[in-house]
């Protein structure tokens, strides 16, 4: 193994396994005959992006189980998104197929929130995998292994906003709009960003309180094991 390697429990690397092959199994779904297939297109190149990368370092990175989890849920329910466009994700009719209620009347939305709740779910499920990274791979110890994760949600998700806008204005019509997927909200990306930096916040504060069972585990690998 080389230098730079670290060394995986099996058991790690069968949960990226089972759960690289899962997403695969959605991603591929989430293809067929998607709502908007223009949209889908463009909602999907960061994914692309992010496979490859994720490919090229298969053998070299590997994290713990719970951020694996984290990065496939969150995957995954970008990947919804993009099948139905953000904003016409159907959960209110399949909640009302299973209740016999509507979710939006009852919690008083106006709108689609599937969005929001990726938004969220950005910071809640992503600023771990964004800490374990930092913290085993860069060094980071002490208020900065929790701070720079936060901030890096809060700085990426602004990025993303701007990236959202660009296509908008680029591609216009109905599949800026798609892509953008305001709803008639001025303040939509300014919504957003505040989610996702709540969602991170309450990931930073939970890994805090978790402190010593998460090194514990990562004590597991041992980063230039041979």
């Amino acid at each position: 193994m080389g230098a730079n390697a670290t060394y995986m429990p099996q058991r790690w690397l069968r949960w990226r396994l089972w759960l690289s092959i899962a997403f695969v199994g959605i991603w591929l779904a989430s293809a067929i005959s998607p709502l908007h297939f223009a949209d889908w297109l463009l909602e999907n190149v960061l994914t692309v992006v992010f496979a490859i990368v994720f490919v090229a370092t298969w053998r070299r990175f590997c994290f713990s189980p719970a951020t694996h989890v984290m990065i496939f849920v969150f995957m995954s329910l970008h990947a919804l998104g993009s099948h139905y466009t953000y904003a016409e994700v159907p959960y209110d009719q399949w909640w009302q197929s299973l209740t016999g209620w509507s979710l939006n009347e009852a919690l008083g939305f106006e709108r689609n929130h599937y969005d929001r709740l990726v938004h969220f779910c950005y910071g809640l499920l992503l600023a771990y995998p964004m800490r374990e990274m930092l913290v085993r791979w860069v060094g980071l110890r002490g208020f900065w292994s929790y701070f720079i994760p936060l901030d890096l949600t809060m700085s990426t998700s602004m990025i993303y906003e701007l990236i959202e806008w660009g296509a908008a204005e680029v591609f216009g019509g109905e599949l800026g709009q798609a892509y953008l997927g305001t709803q008639g909200d001025v303040w939509d990306a300014h919504k957003d960003m505040a989610l996702a930096s709540l969602g991170a916040l309450i990931t930073t504060l939970i890994a805090r309180a978790l402190r010593d069972h998460i090194l514990e585990v990562w004590a597991e690998a041992r980063p230039g094991a041979d």
